[in-house]
């Protein structure tokens, strides 16, 4: 235990991850704190995570950040979902929607009335009955009375690290400019200090590693175990550039099943995200990249970047008086965009137990518990699209769909195949529609639904079925289309 009163916070790195942990704790909790954030122009951030989903607005609100002066700063669009193209299958598609999809009841959730009307022929695609779901097909957005859109964003990662920054120097926060050449620890193994390149050391009580992938404190310094999941999500390179938009942004992100991965496509006011996932033993860097450039339309504005990747995360991402953040605590791919979501919940859990005086194992241990578990479930809800897919049209594909998977997520599907059930766990960031909603798109027809539903003859079914698409439609007479909205409420700055 560090019986040492905490009052020196030092931050290792900037980006996303390393301002938004300044800026958080400075606003929140900071009065009686020194916050110090070290990063250096001559290291670049990764800065492609330009999608999120709606648990972003958490962090948002406690700051105080004003929706549109935010999105007008970032180039911001809205993101009601994500559209999943052949990933079941070459030509088919599904949306992965926020928020819910038809009216569930205490016992039984929207899916089981559905099956039975399904079953009946009179039920329609289960889509119809989500409104942020025929919000994005129809191109729309706005904010309806009296039940408005979950939604979140699409942004420019590297103004929204801008953004972060100022709120947080704002605040007091003091940013030093430079290298990292050594760390300095304490007999008992804790970080003491840093020393620059300039030789200025930098002393702290409790640091926060945002040093990405290198690690620099928790993995090089502290040795903190890496957890490996290559065996399960077999991708191991992304490339991302940027081009021109040729078209109007449209409200959700664009997720594109490739022969070896995925292509990503996000667009913002200003241009477009592009991006492959992919897998180096089934593709080469430069046929992976000509097959992206393949796939983009306008401009080129960047010159394609690869970055390696391994998915994992390190199961004690609190190590001494070290929390690591983003991409030094761990990695997921993007796929369902909780890259910032992961790095916020760091946040708020280091605020919800900072350790004022003085680290403790037991905080240790809880911080660690509950990032793990949540890493956990996203780790399992990506696996998922990939290992129920009916493609064998490549070698990659016919490996996903043949691989072994977590008993956690062998269990969750057997369970809706079985019965059409999905309860969300305790920590899952993906809620019972979000589970359904993946299922069902990559092909699963459970066998049965619950009975409750029989308690409605098919006339009272019908009826509630068309009750649920008419709020839909009521819904969607009051959005105005996306573009309109983003020029009129977010129009981005120069």
């Amino acid at each position: 235990m560090t019986t040492n009163t905490i009052r020196n916070i030092v931050i290792v790195g900037g980006g996303t991850a390393g301002w938004m942990a300044a800026a958080s704790i400075a606003a929140l909790i900071g009065r009686n704190l020194h916050v110090t954030l070290i990063e250096s122009d001559e290291i670049g951030t990764i800065g492609v995570g330009e999608a999120t989903i709606p648990t972003f607005f958490a962090l948002h609100q406690l700051l105080k950040i004003d929706e549109a002066d935010f999105l007008s700063e970032v180039h911001g669009s809205i993101k009601l979902g994500i559209c999943f193209e052949n990933w079941r299958a070459l030509d088919e598609s599904y949306i992965h929607a926020f928020g819910y999809t038809g009216q569930s009841c205490w016992a039984a959730g929207f899916q089981h009335f559905w099956l039975k009307g399904q079953h009946l022929k009179i039920s329609k695609e289960y889509g119809k009955y989500s409104p942020e779901l025929m919000a994005a097909k129809t191109g729309k957005f706005g904010f309806p009375k009296p039940q408005p859109l979950n939604y979140a964003y699409h942004i420019d990662a590297s103004r929204y690290a801008k953004y972060l920054r100022k709120l947080a120097e704002q605040q007091g926060v003091q940013r030093i400019e430079g290298r990292i050449e050594t760390v300095n620890q304490l007999p008992n193994g804790d970080i003491a200090s840093v020393q620059l390149s300039s030789g200025n050391i930098i002393s702290g009580d409790l640091f926060i590693d945002c040093s990405g992938f290198s690690g620099l404190l928790i993995d090089k310094t502290l040795h903190s175990p890496f957890e490996d999941w290559s065996h399960w999500l077999p991708c191991d390179r992304a490339i991302a550039v940027q081009t021109s938009s040729t078209e109007p942004p449209i409200p959700y992100t664009r997720s594109i099943a490739r022969d070896f991965g995925w292509q990503w496509r996000i667009p913002l006011q200003s241009r477009t995200g592009n991006g492959l996932v992919f897998s180096s033993k089934f593709a080469s860097d430069d046929e992976a990249t000509n097959t992206l450039l393949a796939n983009v339309s306008g401009d080129v504005l960047i010159e394609p970047r690869v970055i390696p990747f391994r998915t994992g995360q390190r199961p004690a991402q609190w190590t001494k008086n070290c929390i690591a953040l983003g991409l030094a605590a761990g990695f997921l791919e993007p796929l369902e965009s909780t890259s910032i979501h992961l790095i916020q919940r760091g946040i708020i859990r280091l605020m919800q137990m900072f350790p004022y005086g003085g680290v403790t194992q037991a905080d240790q241990d809880e911080f660690n518990s509950q990032m793990s578990q949540e890493y956990n479930f996203i780790r399992d809800f990506i696996i998922m699209h990939y290992h129920l897919t009916e493609r064998t049209d490549s070698e990659f594909w016919k490996r996903c769909q043949s691989m072994d998977i977590p008993d956690s997520l062998s269990h969750r599907l057997d369970l809706f195949k079985e019965t059409g059930r999905v309860f969300q766990a305790e920590g899952d960031v993906f809620g019972e529609n979000s589970w359904t909603q993946v299922m069902l798109g990559q092909g699963i027809k459970p066998k049965s639904y619950h009975p409750i539903v029989d308690m409605m003859n098919e006339e009272e079914l019908f009826q509630f079925l068309a009750h649920q698409e008419n709020k839909v439609t009521h819904l969607l007479s009051q959005l105005s289309n996306h573009e309109d909205f983003l020029a009129q409420y977010c129009p981005m700055r120069p």
